[in-house]
């Protein structure tokens, strides 16, 4: 039997088909009919150019003006003017050297500069999520800040250089803002955009036949045309989410009946996970958080926690107009219109994966993530911590402390040292209050998850960021390799996570 007979919804972890998971209390919304809207839009593209192993490219952020199909005139921060931003492409060992230009306005200095509260919205730096790289120097280093001049309508110039391992997997990655205290901010702006490695599945015959589509969801926090900064705990409670899909509301693709196409889909919003559904078809899941699976996977519907991506081959069924749904079955992404004369076309069964064991753990760790409510006076009341083992001891939210022994983040302050080459197994558990979903996002390194909520898994499957429900629990095996150097783990809702739900990683030899 091959693998697309197997019927499941194993990878990126599925929930009641139309759930919305949010930091937050779900609310649904009413259903409300959308019409289908602009036809396809695709982001740029910039790519290593041919016999050179190098791309040197310029990202510009700015606010910009700019008419969103569905949507109307917004002004956000963005790079390169734009929602997304560039789709970048490289290969195996290929060197990404990017020019960062602030052209934000200087922050405003009298804002509040506790390091757990959300600040200088107009700072950033660059992440390149899930990629296996360098987390120090001028490479994935999130601990930099590239600042805005400090003169009205200047700009300041940074510059970062990210070399590729000749040995990376090749797949669906992306870049964004990593400041902390406005990271959140800046991605509901729809800062954001895909980085794509090129390599061995993309030689796949029925992959490499196959149209290549990203489609990458944005969540913005529009209000009066623009984005607010995060100045209190409940800026955005008020603000319905607007999703955008390449920039555009509900965006019109067509296929013909039989023909493949592959979906590179990322979620690059900040605070809601999508269920994935495409009405009248199945997704054939051949890749997770940029990790090639050893085979496809069919299903009917898929959880896609934010940060996550999600690589599928979608075929054509019969003729007619279907929805493909995130965020609530009433929320439609984008619109998959089947015409045309037939092509058919074929499905692979085998896939150049990686492979899903590790050895037994030497060693284990316990993380539980927690929130309190209403536990400090001020604007951000709550408290969002990582406690467990590590340099990290048990809290008592009522004592009013946000230093790092009560479990929130303090740069200059190691919870994790994690020894290269050795395998190690973590049970991250959620234990806070429902409705409060917490993607754990690990920097630098995939993990193996092999049980959900103490459950085995039939297939470990490789993530480096994967949602945990209220009183849930997930359990994986990690072996840190190649890069030593302090990186990060965070939940990915990135509202808690500038709020101090992030904890320093060390990786050392």
């Amino acid at each position: 039997m091959t693998s697309l007979a197997r019927r499941g919804v194993l990878k990126c972890l599925p929930v009641a088909a139309g759930a919305v998971l949010t930091g937050g209390a779900a609310s649904p919304r009413a259903a409300a009919r959308q019409e289908a809207g602009a036809s396809f839009p695709q982001p740029e593209t910039r790519r290593t150019p041919p016999h050179t192993e190098r791309l040197e490219t310029r990202l510009t952020v700015a606010f910009t003006e700019q008419a969103l199909p569905g949507i109307g005139t917004v002004t956000t921060r963005t790079y390169e003017g734009t929602i997304p931003g560039p789709t970048l492409r490289v290969r195996p060992g290929d060197s990404l050297e990017i020019t960062h230009v602030n052209a934000l306005p200087p922050n405003d200095e009298a804002a509040q500069h506790d390091m757990n509260i959300p600040h200088h919205f107009n700072t950033f730096n660059l992440h390149t999520h899930g990629m296996h790289v360098d987390p120090t120097g001028e490479a994935d280093n999130i601990y930099r800040t590239f600042e805005p001049s400090e003169t009205p309508g200047g700009t300041t110039t940074y510059r970062s250089v990210v070399d590729v391992p000749a040995d990376h997997p090749a797949g669906t990655f992306w870049y964004h803002p990593h400041h902390h205290g406005s990271t959140a901010t800046q991605l509901l702006s729809g800062m954001g955009g895909l980085l794509v490695v090129e390599g061995d599945i993309d030689e796949v015959p029925e992959i490499a036949a196959a149209k290549d589509v990203v489609v990458c969801i944005n969540e913005l926090k529009l209000s009066g045309g623009r984005v607010p900064d995060l100045t209190s705990h409940g800026a955005y409670e008020g603000i319905t989410s607007t999703f955008l899909v390449n920039g555009a509301k509900n965006p019109v693709l067509t296929i013909a009946p039989g023909e493949v196409q592959r979906w590179r889909i990322v979620n690059a919003g900040a605070i809601t996970a999508h269920f994935l559904s495409l009405r009248g078809h199945e997704l054939h899941q051949i890749a997770c958080d940029g990790i090639t699976l050893m085979e496809p996977v069919t299903t009917t519907g898929l959880t896609l926690p934010m940060g996550g991506r999600v690589d599928l081959l979608i075929r054509g069924g019969e003729p007619g107009t279907y929805k493909f749904s995130g965020g609530g079955p009433s929320q439609s992404l984008l619109t998959l219109v089947v015409t045309g004369e037939p092509r058919p076309m074929a499905l692979p069964t085998a896939l150049p994966g990686r492979p899903t064991s590790l050895p037994e753990p030497t060693r284990t760790r316990t993380l539980t993530f927690r929130s309190y409510e209403n536990v400090f006076s001020g604007a951000f009341p709550n408290a969002y911590r990582i406690l467990g083992d590590g340099e990290t001891p048990p809290a008592d939210p009522l004592a009013g402390r946000r230093d790092l022994a009560w479990g929130r983040l303090a740069a200059d302050f190691v919870n994790q040292r994690i020894r290269l080459g050795e395998v190690e197994e973590w049970t991250v558990v959620n234990d806070s209050h429902a409705h409060s979903h917490h993607p754990f996002h690990l920097h630098t390194n995939h993990f193996l998850v092999t049980a959900v909520d103490n459950r085995r898994l039939a297939t470990p499957v490789w993530h480096d960021t994967l949602s945990i429900p209220p009183n849930g629990s997930i359990t994986f095996r990690l072996r840190a390799e190649d890069f030593a150097g302090r990186s990060m783990l965070h939940c990915h809702q990135l509202q808690h996570g500038d709020e101090g739900m992030m904890q320093v990683v060390d990786y050392v030899r």
